[in-house]
């Protein structure tokens, strides 16, 4: 698609477990749409669970485009199933459908370029567990959707300072030693700077690499991990014309004059990505999955069943991830100009 040549279809955001919070922290960034001058969206899913916690307008659509109709007057909701009687804060196997049904469809509407992007609200594994799910996560899902392997996709952390992305995920502490490999952290690498370079138009991203053990390892002392495989790994980036550098000690990696050194600082484990970002950016950090064909952002926070439905939940998440796609989308369109 050119620039000029057509307007470009609104945002999907699928809204996640209707008995969470992913109903008003949608419901909330409609009413900051022009204070906060988002573009476009529709929810889908099930209006019942917004008219749950939230008193005001609702447009029900039946495609996509009807959006930009009804959107400076009224959420625009494109329904699916029924969650039945939906009381907040109390997950039902119901609602768990009609979360995995939303996520699908608004997926699909993603992929088939009838919306500009996907927005996916949160979700209770354990509840999409006990319905058969079979996926880790909702990143998972939607790359398998997309036609693109597990291995391929990656899961970035980004707010206004801060972009990270750890290279094992959700595995125990224990197993992420024998998990990494050489041929692992090239993977992402790769898939992290044409991700910089496709969705936040970064011409030359620069890499920088966390080492698993203290102190990255003290040359060899307390561990050699860094040694054996992230010097490599680090090297052959290089030889690709790809700006990594590392690997360095954690610990001294995330202050602030070391953040204006790099574009994202890929971990080696979950909470040596996410502690930073969550402790800098707790209420405007945002999911992208990069090395998809589609863009897909996430509220960086779970479903917060325990404050469902008190009207406390900050959706400054769920604005940050609106406009993270938008913006990423139109990256993506310029790049192709």
């Amino acid at each position: 698609m050119r620039v000029g040549e057509r307007t470009p279809p609104p945002l999907a955001i699928a809204m996640g477990d209707p008995a969470g919070i992913g109903p008003e922290i949608t419901a909330k960034a409609w009413e900051a749409r022009d204070s906060e001058n988002l573009k476009p969206f529709f929810a889908v899913g099930d209006p019942a669970a917004v008219r749950a916690v939230w008193g005001g307008p609702i447009a029900t659509i039946g495609d996509p485009r009807e959006a930009f109709a009804v959107f400076d007057e009224a959420l625009p909701v494109l329904p699916i199933g029924d969650t039945g009687p939906v009381v907040p804060g109390a997950p039902t196997l119901a609602s768990a459908h009609v979360a995995l049904q939303s996520l699908e469809v608004a997926t699909g509407l993603a992929s088939a370029g009838a919306a500009w992007g996907l927005v996916t609200g949160p979700v209770s594994k354990a509840q999409l567990y006990a319905i058969g799910f079979s996926h880790p996560g909702q990143t998972e899902f939607v790359a398998e959707r997309c036609g693109i392997t597990a291995d391929n996709a990656v899961m970035m952390l980004a707010g206004p300072t801060l972009r990270v992305v750890p290279i094992t995920v959700h595995v125990p502490l224990a197993q992420v030693p024998s998990l990494i490999s050489a041929e692992l952290i090239v993977a992402k690498g790769r898939v992290t700077a044409r991700g910089l370079q496709r969705n936040f138009g970064i011409a030359s991203p620069r890499l920088a690499f966390a080492g698993l053990n203290p102190h990255a390892g003290e040359n060899g002392a307390i561990g050699r991990e860094e040694i054996e495989v992230l010097a490599p790994a680090i090297e052959q980036l290089r030889a690709e014309g790809i700006d990594a550098s590392g690997p360095y000690a954690a610990d001294t990696l995330f202050h602030a004059r070391a953040r204006a050194g790099y574009d994202a600082a890929l971990c080696l484990y979950h909470d040596q990505a996410l502690i930073p970002i969550k402790t800098l950016h707790f209420d405007d950090g945002v999911n992208m999955t990069l090395g998809l064909p589609i863009v897909r952002t996430s509220p960086d926070h779970g479903t917060a069943f325990g404050i469902a439905g008190q009207n406390v939940a900050h959706p400054g998440a769920m604005i940050a991830a609106i406009r993270m796609a938008a913006s990423a989308a139109r990256h993506r369109v310029m790049a192709n100009t």
